[in-house]
């Protein structure tokens, strides 16, 4: 009896570890459309519209839930990362004047950041909004043929925090080489931070009052953008999209036929269709996971 008794524990333990890891069909990768001069900032609404940017041809594109694509906005102010707050609004990093916009239901746009003490900051990259409301962003610098300052006015490339309703964030980490994809867990209580030159990914735990501590390397792998599951799962993207679990095991690889990928949401009404924008292109997979965004 107790054989059996260990046996059937070990099939329930087996079975519920196969519960935890996503999985898909490689050969159902579709290209959406490869239109782009290099797709970035992958978001999704509340119906499951993903939205996502063109940032060399200063755009904005939706694809919709009905499986039409169609041009949002232009003079995005060279969208970069996005993401929705609670009331609809797409939240942008304008890399353009490096900003944060909000852009509401009727594209109104609304300057929620613009500067420090009359410094610009390097370059508001990807963003991630917490339960209060305030948006945290990786602050990288890369060089734009489009700026006219050629340096950094504000030293040291770093995580700011903008509470709800400020105009001025704060520096929330550091120690960075190139800050890149940042996302938060539904619950609150953590914020993932990848630095793309040094190539690892980090998890802080975030207090009370925004501030982060307990910094742990978590994987040994960057990202540009980066998304989670119903079940904690972390997609990360780079060369194709790479899959952990939420203690850091890698469990899956989708492979995507272009040089670099820049960003990624679930999208679809069931949140189950994994959009993968990729250089030039958009891409999704139908997944067994849900997004939780």
């Amino acid at each position: 009896m107790k054989k059996l008794f260990f046996l059937s524990m070990f099939c329930i333990k087996c079975l519920f570890s196969l519960a935890q890891t996503p999985t898909f069909v490689q050969d159902s990768l579709k290209l959406i459309s490869s239109q782009f001069k290099f797709t970035e900032g992958a978001s999704v609404d509340k119906e499951g519209n993903v939205f996502f940017t063109d940032q060399p041809n200063d755009k904005i594109w939706k694809y919709g839930t009905d499986g039409k694509l169609s041009l949002y906005m232009e003079k995005s102010g060279r969208a970069n990362g996005t993401y929705f707050d609670k009331k609809g609004n797409l939240i942008v990093c304008a890399d353009e004047n490096n900003q944060i916009w909000s852009i509401d239901k009727n594209k109104k746009i609304s300057i929620l950041f613009t500067d420090i003490d009359g410094k610009k900051v390097n370059g508001p990259n990807d963003i991630w909004i917490d339960k209060k409301g305030g948006i945290y962003f990786t602050d990288p610098y890369y060089q734009r043929d489009y700026w006219t300052r050629t340096a950094p006015q504000i030293v040291g490339e770093k995580v700011y925090y903008l509470p709800q309703g400020k105009k001025t964030p704060h520096a929330v980490a550091d120690g960075f080489k190139r800050p890149n994809g940042i996302l938060g867990t539904p619950d609150g209580k953590y914020l993932y931070v990848a630095d793309r030159v040094a190539d690892v990914t980090y998890r802080y735990k975030i207090n009370e009052d925004a501030s982060l501590n307990e910094r742990e390397l978590l994987l040994k792998q960057g990202s540009d953008g980066m998304t989670l599951d119903s079940e904690g799962n972390i997609y990360i993207t780079g060369k194709g999209v790479d899959i952990y679990s939420k203690s850091g095991a890698h469990i899956g690889h989708i492979d995507v036929p272009e040089n670099w990928c820049g960003n990624i949401c679930f999208g679809g009404k069931n949140k189950n269709i994994l959009f993968i924008t990729a250089s030039k292109s958009l891409y999704s997979i139908k997944t067994t996971a849900k997004g939780v965004e």
